[in-house]
């Protein structure tokens, strides 16, 4: 076995403000170092006897206190440790600016901190791969990549696309020179999601509806070409409504797509997003789910939330989940970002939302396997930040602290602005900033919240409840059909008998819409008439009894 390289820390001479380093150890244990904490006020001498006596490789020092003293004694600490630095140990500074600039000046560290580094920049150097001066070599190109390069910190993503292809660009090179996240979603407007290969079906009055009007293929790449700076995050967008192969081979081509995200049941006809009827539409979504797996590019369903907006109750939100990551195993996937949108519908508690996510959990990692890996992404409902604009910052932090319960790989950042206007480059940065900070202080040590008897005891009765349902869907099968839940006419056909419905979706053409439901006690729950809550099994036996 290894031996784990060491580093030494201590905050110096008369200086007994030791967080900081505290922090940096911290950081340093979950990188693989073995950390040696000597305490406040160390002297010189002490310091550099127990860095020799532990053999350590790394030594950080720390002084917080007036400049001009701290200058003193940092020469007077580089001049005892020449020898050491001689030898290749490494010496790294922690203080306030002022002091860290002293520091600097006297350029005998290898790397100087003044508090403004975000955890994940410590951490990068930590692990040896400091991100100044990176390039895009540098950097991870893949989602898996960069999932492992941030470790343990969630990679963040975040929503962009303003009405003009010049504000987008313009926001994109902001974004990524602040590197403020890892993942920019580009929101096209909906003639680039539905038309873009039908310049006759578009419409100049809907230019910019809902996102940037990419119209080309040159626009895709000028917008990745924005993003070639600062961190140099990955890009992702929609999967389209229409052309999907096509689409998919431009976004590779064009903008080297993170992942795709494809529903299953919708952006079509039935929610007006798309020229194709309810099953015709699962045929294309599973076929291009295929298209990618051959070409190993990761895939999210972003299924479960489209349920959960429309007010469905939890166990379809739960439901819709699974059948997400069932079909995309079964097509051919092999990273799968399972997306659970916290506070859909809004109203629900915090209690009961982990619930829904752990019951989501404990059904879908069971289907992995060495070829089907299920990463985790965890984001804040769509429709529940409140307008104003305090209120959405600590709706935003608070989301996100409750999320971190499931340890994420990814964070999909929902901007505060969301109730009030379309995020802006200096809106993305501010949410992503919070979001960090309060990744942060998950990371050092939240307590349980998934303990919770409250919680557990719903994870498990919706999880049971699911499987109520999944068998109903089952039956539904035509003779001969071998897997029903991979069958888009049985898919669709649950959809029309009303197993998987939402009260939304009254007066559909595909949709029932009949079902009724109501926030009981931080569950969204069924309801009959009366306002009396219904289990699976009582819904399933009525909807039975209704149908011809």
């Amino acid at each position: 076995m290894t031996e784990k390289r060491v580093v030494i820390a201590a905050a110096l001479g008369e200086c007994v403000h030791v967080a900081g380093v505290m922090n940096f150890l911290r950081l340093a244990e979950s990188a693989g170092w073995r950390t040696v904490f000597l305490g406040p006020a160390v002297s010189v001498q002490d310091l550099l006897a127990a860095a020799r006596r532990e053999k350590a490789e790394l030594i950080g020092v720390s002084y917080r206190l007036t400049p001009e003293t701290g200058e003193r004694l940092l020469g007077e600490f580089a001049e005892a440790a020449d020898d050491l630095r001689a030898t290749g140990v490494r010496f790294a500074f922690g203080g306030t600016p002022p002091v860290a600039e002293r520091a600097r000046a006297l350029g005998f560290f290898e790397r100087v901190f003044d508090g403004s580094e975000s955890a994940e920049t410590v951490l990068a150097y930590l692990k040896g791969r400091p991100v100044e001066g990176l390039t895009a070599i540098d950097f991870p190109k893949t989602t898996m990549e960069r999932i492992r390069w941030k470790s343990p910190f969630p990679i963040l993503r975040h929503h962009f696309g303003l009405p003009t292809m010049e504000a987008t660009i313009s926001g994109i090179e902001e974004i990524a020179e602040a590197q403020a996240l890892d993942v920019i979603s580009l929101g096209i407007d909906q003639d680039a999601q539905e038309n873009f290969f039908h310049s006759e079906r578009q419409a100049p009055r809907r230019k910019g509806a809902g996102g940037v009007p990419v119209r080309s293929a040159e626009d895709y790449r000028a917008l990745y070409t924005a993003s070639r700076r600062g961190n140099f995050p990955l890009m992702r967008t929609y999967s389209g409504t229409d052309d999907y192969i096509r689409l998919a081979e431009m976004y590779v081509d064009t903008i080297n797509i993170a992942w795709a995200a494809i529903p299953l049941f919708w952006f079509n006809q039935m929610d007006g997003r798309g020229p194709w009827d309810l099953e015709s539409s699962i045929s294309e979504h599973q076929q291009v789910m295929a298209w990618y797996g051959e070409r190993d590019i990761p895939v999210e369903l972003n299924e479960p939330h489209h349920w959960g907006m429309r007010d469905a109750p939890d166990v379809i939100f739960v439901v819709s989940a699974y059948l997400s990551a069932y079909n995309a195993r079964a097509f051919g996937i092999k990273d799968y970002i399972a997306q659970m949108m916290f506070n859909s519908p809004p109203g629900l508690s915090d209690a009961m939302d982990l619930a829904k996510m752990l019951a989501i959990l404990d059904l879908v990692e069971p289907l992995t396997r060495p070829d089907f890996r299920i990463w985790r992404q965890t984001r804040t409902g769509l429709l529940s930040y409140p307008l104003d604009l305090d209120a959405a910052r600590a709706h935003l932090a608070a989301s996100i602290y409750l999320q971190m319960a499931l340890k994420p790989h990814i964070i999909h950042v929902v901007g505060h602005t969301e109730a009030h206007h379309a995020a802006t480059a200096d809106d993305v940065i501010e949410a992503c900033k919070m979001a960090r900070r309060v990744i942060e202080n998950a990371l050092t040590g939240q307590p349980d919240m998934t303990a919770d008897p409250n919680t557990q005891e719903r994870r498990e009765g919706l999880a049971a409840e699911t499987r109520i349902t999944l068998d109903a869907i089952r039956s539904l099968a035509a003779p001969g059909v071998e897997d029903p839940l991979l069958d888009a006419a049985t898919l669709a056909r649950a959809v029309t008998n009303g197993i998987l419905d939402a009260p939304h979706l009254k007066n559909n053409p595909f949709g029932r819409g009949a079902i009724r439901t109501q926030i009981v006690k931080g569950q969204c729950l069924t309801i009959d008439e009366k306002g009396h809550p219904l289990n699976e099994a009582e819904r399933l036996s009525r909807i039975k009894k209704e149908l011809p």
